[in-house]
């Protein structure tokens, strides 16, 4: 009788163990990377190339942030606008669109990148505005709180066949009817008589980047914004000289900056390079812009690069960047790059 009990005691306690221990797996938090990391490897955004040159991304306005909770993963997407030329056979430049999302499994650590060419009503409005009959380049996108309209900048080819910048502006999409898209105006305040391309705002919207070949060769230019006055009446102005950023351009050719917080990115041919135009990076520190670093051959390569945008999702470590190359590999011409970059 006293061995029974002990065999009965032992059966009960053996089974609260085993209870207790399949209770601790299945409440095992399953999440094991919950910060996602843009991998450093280079991917071609498939869907957004074609056999001509698919180059010069928007700035990265508008990244969703996404959370699915059941599946543990971190999600983004990004409508975004570029140049492209498939459109005339290579023979002109208008503004296209696609969509480039990403995901971050939290269990594994595996990161996803999809692409695709889209059709958003109101972004096929707008570039239907925006697009001339020469060239449309570089395209810019945000929103200004100054006067609460979302601007597109881009600079299009005027009757002596430079560049010149030019804004359109709307009121934020909301439900189903499309605002009126205003424009395209001429910025005159920093057009010059030579091609004006690329230009890229800080955090604070005060200080307008872009570049110019109005001394010969292109440089990086900085024209600052009065805190009291909106976008669109100051570039309505009469034109005034700019400021070139002297610790940043060369005697060569630089040119496309974008300016993601602290960080400018840019492409330059200038000597010591890997060949053509390399991505250089500066950081902003006690006032000023550092000297420009190579991102240097995980990047860059012989053929040329440009036209770098770089971004953040609020779930990531680290920073992205979406570049055009004319490398071997892709489908033709220039196409749309990806990777994740760390910088210090």
């Amino acid at each position: 009788m006293k061995r029974s009990s002990f065999n009965s005691g032992l059966s009960l306690v053996i089974s609260i163990l085993l209870v207790t221990i399949n209770s601790c797996k299945k409440t095992e938090d399953p999440i094991k990377f919950p910060e996602g990391t843009f991998p450093d490897s280079t991917f071609l955004l498939t869907d957004l190339c074609s056999n001509w040159d698919d180059r010069e991304m928007t700035n990265i306005y508008g990244v969703m942030d996404d959370m699915n909770s059941d599946s543990h993963q971190l999600l983004g997407n990004i409508i975004s606008v570029f140049s492209t030329n498939r459109t005339y056979s290579g023979e002109q430049y208008d503004l296209g669109q696609g969509i480039l999302t990403f995901d971050w499994d939290q269990t594994t650590g595996v990161f996803g990148l999809g692409t695709d060419i889209t059709q958003d009503a109101f972004i096929t409005k707008l570039t239907q505005a925006a697009n001339t009959t020469g060239d449309d380049l570089g395209p810019y996108r945000f929103f200004s709180s100054a006067d609460g309209y979302e601007y597109l900048l881009l600079s299009s080819e005027n009757a002596s066949g430079n560049l010149d910048f030019y804004y359109l502006k709307n009121i934020p999409v909301t439900g189903s009817t499309l605002p009126a898209v205003l424009g395209p105006y001429p910025a005159q305040l920093i057009n010059t008589d030579s091609s004006d391309v690329y230009i890229s705002f800080d955090t604070n919207q005060d200080s307008a980047y872009f570049s110019s070949k109005i001394e010969g060769n292109f440089e990086i230019y900085l024209k600052k914004r009065p805190a009291d006055t909106d976008i669109s009446t100051w570039f309505n102005a009469s034109y005034s000289a700019s400021t070139k950023v002297d610790s940043i351009n060369s005697t060569s050719d630089d040119k496309c900056p974008m300016v993601y917080g602290k960080v400018m990115v840019f492409a330059s041919n200038r000597p010591g390079g890997i060949g053509g135009f390399d991505l250089y990076y500066s950081v902003f520190r006690n006032g000023k812009w550092s000297s420009a670093v190579n991102f240097g051959p995980d990047i860059n390569t012989s053929s040329n690069e440009l036209r770098p945008v770089i971004g953040t999702h609020s779930n990531f470590s680290n920073h992205f960047l979406i570049f055009s190359s004319n490398r071997p590999g892709g489908k033709g011409g220039y196409d749309l790059y990806f990777r994740g970059v760390t910088i210090k």
